[in-house]
């Protein structure tokens, strides 16, 4: 184990890893709060469509991901609120997009090694300018999030009262479903298109029931995504199976433990959470 870990692209499997498992925590926290799994869902099958795209045209397949992701993540940004109502239109958007992914395979399939990568994640073949990648784009989605983080949360907890006090409920959710559109592009190098919930759904999906106040429970959604991704890449070379599927098993187990206990863990949580009335449905600790 130690020898392997001394290798180049392990250390870069481990940096990358750990750079997009923190990035999809925080992220996936408001996805989790916004109500928008099925989105992010979407958003990955569209990822697909244009990776598989770029791979087309002699593009890196990162750079079709991320340019699809960001105008499909435009569109719904526009729907704001009623995004939450479109699983039917979402739907269809998403069966569409991976069709014209296979689609596009059908036609080139010189490079089908490099697609199933896409659809199943290749975290162990990320390259330099992948990480570059990465730490760059990272780096600018953290400082977004810091920068809108409470009106962001004040417009993902209650949309109506924040925008009658002025916040730009919608060029944030313009703003969030393209950050969110930054993290699926890099969730996808780690777990694939099919994978996507594994990281950018299910930490938050744990940390929630665990506290309501959102630090730590952004924390707490860090840990798991950290938890997840290392604990993975080391299984992974342990038993020389697909990294992708130790990161899903890791978070589905973390998931079915955890949340049917969360009452023992906390008792007061669980009644806030499911006993509570409309009026402290949302109620979140600053």
């Amino acid at each position: 184990m130690l020898e392997l870990l001394s290798h180049q692209f392990v250390q870069n499997a481990f940096i990358a890893g750990t750079i997009i498992a923190i990035v999809c925590a925080i992220v996936g926290y408001f996805v989790v709060l916004r109500q928008q799994a099925f989105a992010s869902h979407a958003l990955s099958h569209i990822g697909f469509a244009g990776a598989t795209g770029a791979i087309l045209i002699g593009f890196s397949s990162l750079t079709g991901t991320f340019i699809f992701t960001v105008l499909a993540a435009l569109g719904m940004g526009t729907l704001d609120k009623r995004l939450a109502g479109r699983d039917v239109e979402i739907g269809m958007v998403l069966s569409f997009a991976l069709g014209l992914g296979i689609l596009f395979l059908k036609i080139y399939t010189t490079n089908a090694n490099e697609a199933v990568g896409i659809l199943f994640g290749s975290i162990l073949s990320v390259t330099s300018y992948d990480l570059f990648l990465s730490i760059i784009t990272g780096a600018i989605t953290l400082l977004f999030v810091i920068f809108l983080f409470r009106p962001l949360l004040f417009a993902s907890v209650d949309p109506e009262v924040a925008e009658a006090r002025g916040v730009p409920v919608k060029l944030l959710s313009s703003v969030f479903m393209i950050l969110l559109a930054a993290a699926v592009t890099e969730a996808i190098l780690i777990v694939g298109v099919l994978l996507v919930f594994a990281l950018l759904v299910a930490p938050a999906a744990v940390a929630q029931h665990l506290s309501k106040r959102p630090f730590l429970t952004i924390l707490y959604s860090i840990f798991f995504g950290l938890f997840f991704t290392w604990g993975g890449l080391l299984l992974a070379l342990l038993f020389h199976g697909p990294v992708s599927f130790f990161i899903a098993g890791l978070a589905s187990l973390s998931y079915l433990v955890i949340v049917p206990f969360a009452h023992l863990i906390s008792p007061h949580l669980y009644n806030t959470f499911y006993h509570s009335n409309r009026e402290n449905k949302f109620n979140v600790e600053v």
